[in-house]
């Protein structure tokens, strides 16, 4: 009994060394310098995405761990920084959508980064070597337009239509850009922070009508 106790003790003790010994991944907002190139981190990225983002904390990651890395491509880089990290080993995009800021211009960006009242928001993620990025698109809303990458990955089609559709985003490209959720002749964009709040009146099955 006072072996196996022992041998229990050292492997908790062991246990708690391990637990102890791993070092966080700290997250680091992304900076990305005044001049237009897109904001990558100290690991080397795909080819065109050096100087766009920080993914931060370059001595605290720790090997085979996945790492957080946030780009901001301006419109006319998104195309080609999604198809850097395809090329990359970036085999599947597992979210794209949009977000509506309108009341959230004073929202913290890197510097360089001019806030615009809606983004595109694409997550990238490397099953390969275990990695996921995130690219935030700023869009103003006079100009609602960005390429489609469907070209790149196909899976964005119902996607960017869903985007179409809640935000009225434009994704030039696509090939059949039409609603996806409303119908096809609903007037306005429903997630949009400023479109009205209807009332649709319910009626259940067997209730009895008015008295």
């Amino acid at each position: 009994m006072t072996g196996a106790a022992e041998a229990t003790s050292v492997d908790l003790a062991t246990s708690v060394d391990l637990a102890t010994s791993v070092d966080p991944v700290t997250p680091v907002i992304p900076v990305i310098p005044v001049a237009p190139v897109i904001p990558v981190a100290p690991v080397e990225g795909p080819a065109g995405t050096a100087g766009l983002s920080d993914s931060g904390g370059g001595s605290s990651r720790s090997p085979g761990r996945p790492v957080q890395e946030i780009v901001f491509p301006t419109r006319e880089q998104y195309l080609s920084v999604v198809q850097g990290y395809r090329d990359d080993g970036f085999e599947m995009c597992i979210d794209l959508c949009g977000v509506d800021y309108l009341t959230h211009f004073n929202r913290h960006l890197p510097d360089g980064v001019p806030p615009e009242r809606f983004e595109v928001v694409v997550n990238l993620l490397s099953l390969s070597t275990a990695r996921r990025v995130r690219l935030r698109v700023q869009l103003p809303e006079s100009h609602l337009e960005v390429a489609s990458i469907f070209d790149v990955y196909p899976g964005v089609e119902a996607m960017e239509r869903e985007a179409f559709d809640m935000f009225g985003i434009i994704f030039a490209g696509h090939p059949d850009l039409t609603r996806i959720l409303m119908p096809e002749d609903w007037e306005g964009h429903p997630l949009r922070k400023d479109y009205g709040v209807g009332r649709v009146p319910v009626q259940f099955k067997g209730a009895p009508g008015p008295r």
